[in-house]
């Protein structure tokens, strides 16, 4: 995917499939998955200035809500309106549980909404899942950001294994 400076004042996203003759559909869909405060603080600015302007980007929020009390402060604080709450989390889930309950979340989304493009930030199991099910259906996934690299797998962990997949599923 690449940005296009439109005007002063927008900006254009465009997944990549586009350039390539394909028409461009009047508004971009663009999906941004996660589930945690910081997360949440990371996006909220890009969802927000997508809504203000002209930007051709129709945004879709979809959370996990891996920290649900301090995500849920977030989201009212910057007054952003969830389109899908997937309210993966359960007590004594393992890692794999968690990956388990997103991915089954994740892909009934992105069949109902068919997203052009899928946004993640950080290092968390949500923001592999995002990158995962849209690789899956094809979908280009734009990372923001992901944290110092410590290149050891298992420290931090789960973060450092989450960072280095993600880094091979965004475009």
């Amino acid at each position: 995917m690449f940005l296009r400076k439109m005007s002063n004042t927008e900006i254009g996203l465009y997944p990549l499939s586009y350039k390539r003759g394909k028409a461009m559909p009047d508004k971009i869909k663009a999906m941004f998955f996660f589930g945690t405060r910081p997360e949440a603080i990371k996006m909220a600015p890009i969802i927000k200035k997508i809504e203000e302007g002209n930007s051709g980007i129709e945004p879709r929020v979809v959370v996990t809500a891996q920290h649900r009390q301090m995500l849920d402060q977030v989201l009212d604080t910057f007054d952003i309106e969830v389109d899908y709450d997937l309210n993966i989390m359960r007590s004594n889930q393992s890692l794999s549980d968690i990956t388990e309950r997103a991915v089954q979340g994740f892909e009934k989304v992105i069949r109902e909404e068919d997203p052009h493009m899928i946004l993640v930030q950080g290092d968390t199991t949500t923001a592999f899942v995002g990158g995962l099910v849209a690789n899956y259906h094809k979908i280009p996934v734009g990372h923001v950001e992901a944290g110092l690299r410590s290149f050891d797998k298992f420290n931090p962990f789960p973060e450092e294994i989450n960072r280095k997949l993600i880094s091979v599923l965004t475009d």
